[in-house]
């Protein structure tokens, strides 16, 4: 499993939000219980129109090792911020297929209780401000950055899972490009910052940024969509750290989220807000259902 950025260091800073950094949640990590009863939901074609930031089937000349090179650390814990390495310039790195890839080119999604071994390699722990039966295991079809269609799997809370199944079939059918879908892992909070991850995540057990209270992660309410692309930012530090020409907005490549586009429309539609409208820290690959 390919470690996140900083992202999932264990640092925090002030003020809410999602992505990077976290510290491990507190109190310990018992072994995870055995889920509630399975409970599939079918799958829906979704009918946006195409994005802006469409998928361009492309593969980078030289591949970059994600997570292979880890960052010296700032005074607060971060990774070092530094220039952007040519080869993720305008980043669109192949899929890794974790799950056996759709079978044709409908969006295909499901809905079902937590798997034990999901819930065993996830972040998920009994002090969670959620329990393991309120969270649900989706799985959805993606566009890579190959333009090709994938299979990716997230944890989110079950007041939701109908509602980002219904997100993710637009953003499918949009074509809009995600590296990678999967569950965060609790090696990852802890792991040196490497700066560059991509990984579109929902739920994480962990408190919010410099704060005692949980993040909406925590209660599989929030999103974060193509980090790399999409990065946070707050004075000099950007995260994923590696991220830096991903900050000018003007400059369009496929994955970004901008204002007004199919990712923030279809979010917006359930109820969701944007981080990428917040003035400090401006949070661009935070989607959430709390505001936090």
């Amino acid at each position: 499993m390919r470690r996140t950025a900083a992202v999932w260091a264990a640092l925090v800073l002030t003020l809410s939000g999602c992505s990077p950094a976290p510290p491990p949640a507190p109190g310990p990590a018992p072994a995870a219980p055995a889920p509630a009863t399975s409970a599939a939901s079918t799958t829906a074609a979704a009918t946006s129109a195409a994005s802006t930031t469409a998928a361009v089937p492309r593969t980078p000349a030289v591949p970059w090792p994600v997570g292979a090179r880890p960052l010296p650390r700032r005074p607060d814990g971060f990774g070092e911020v530094e220039p952007t390495p040519p080869e993720l310039v305008n980043r669109a790195l192949p899929t890794k297929d974790l799950l056996p890839p759709p079978t044709g080119e409908e969006y295909a999604s499901t809905i079902s209780a937590v798997p034990a071994a999901v819930l065993a390699r996830s972040t998920w722990q009994p002090t969670c401000p959620v329990k393991a039966g309120d969270l649900r295991y989706l799985t959805m079809s993606f566009r890579g950055f190959d333009g090709r269609a994938h299979t990716g799997e997230m944890l989110v809370n079950a007041s939701a899972a109908a509602s980002v199944t219904k997100v993710f079939g637009q953003l499918f059918a949009a074509r809009f490009p995600i590296e990678e879908m999967r569950v965060t892992g609790p090696a990852e909070l802890t792991a040196p910052p490497t700066g560059d991850g991509n990984t579109t995540s929902a739920f994480v057990c962990r408190p919010a940024r410099g704060q005692t209270t949980w993040s909406a992660h925590a209660s599989g309410l929030a999103v974060d969509v193509n980090p790399f692309c999409n990065p946070y930012t707050q004075g000099d530090l950007v995260l994923p750290e590696l991220a830096s020409a991903y900050v000018d907005r003007s400059r369009r490549r496929p994955g970004m989220v901008l204002a007004g586009d199919v990712t923030v429309r279809a979010f917006a539609a359930i109820g969701w807000s944007w981080g990428g409208n917040w003035r400090r820290p401006v949070d661009r690959m935070h989607f959430t259902a709390t505001g936090r």
